[in-house]
């Protein structure tokens, strides 16, 4: 809980360096001119500069956005995510809301936000500890005991994953095929792969070596991720809304086997 004495300092004083708007003469982000300095920053460039004061390079600007556009944001109303942003869009309800409650589920633990959240942990305490002398063997059947699982290795719903191929190809464009931690990934996949765990690096697991060769703090590559999934929860409200209204995915109660207590009667 905030003392007295925080809550009376920040009264009207909002302290902060990320920037700010002044109408009518300007906007400032992280000390620099939107309109003169920062005015040829693509949208996710400058999104990456006020996350984390860094200037990207445009080959890793453009890695991350098609890390973004071929891996996590397909129109598929049959996606979770994407399956809350056709509801709202069949209910009638907004965009913002459609595209807001999608966003907020997509923190999932098995395939959304907490899951590159814990796969770039894992790959950067892996790097440091291996730095420090450990074995790499012992630290990955340490995170499987601990764990029962490696965030960024296996994939439930299928055998491979058809996105990697593209990502690879895209990180050899960019320059980013050869980073310590992607080489260090590749090592741990090596081994579950020879191992009686045969579990393969997904999508999850490279993209977040990836960021941890760019630098990307643990918080910092989480919110770079957070707008991820928006493409394709918007392309399912726009579609879903142009249809008639509540019909996404309706089921007819003969469909359901139900067993419980009867009818109720009410008088």
């Amino acid at each position: 809980m905030k003392s007295k004495i925080d809550l009376i300092k920040s009264e009207e004083n909002w302290q902060t360096d990320l920037g700010g708007s002044i109408p009518g003469e300007r906007v400032v982000v992280r000390g620099r001119d939107l309109f003169s300095e920062l005015k040829d920053f693509s949208w996710l460039k400058l999104l990456l500069f006020m996350i984390t004061g860094r200037e990207f390079e445009d080959n890793a600007v453009e890695l991350l956005d098609k890390i973004w556009a071929l891996t996590i944001s397909y129109p598929d109303p049959r996606v979770w995510n994407n399956r809350i942003g056709a509801l709202a869009g069949t209910a009638r309800s907004t965009g913002s809301l459609g595209v807001g409650a999608g966003a907020a589920v997509s923190e999932a633990k098995i395939y959304g936000g907490q899951a590159n959240i814990a796969a770039i942990d894992f790959i950067k305490e892996c790097s440091e500890k291996v730095d420090a002398g450990e074995k790499l063997e012992d630290l990955i059947k340490t995170e499987l005991k601990t764990n029962r699982a490696i965030y960024g290795y296996g994939r439930p719903i299928a055998n491979g994953d058809e996105r990697i191929q593209p990502i690879k190809e895209l990180m050899v464009k960019n320059g980013f095929d050869n980073g310590k931690h992607v080489q260090l990934a590749n090592e741990v996949e090596k081994f579950l792969m020879s191992g009686r765990w045969r579990l393969q690096m997904n999508i999850t697991g490279l993209a977040a070596a990836i960021g941890a060769d760019m630098g990307f703090s643990v918080k910092e590559y989480y919110l770079y991720a957070v707008n991820g999934f928006n493409a394709g929860i918007t392309a399912c409200f726009a579609d879903a809304s142009s249809k008639d209204e509540g019909t996404l995915f309706p089921l007819r109660c003969n469909r359901i086997d139900y067993d419980g207590i009867e009818n109720r009667k009410w008088s």
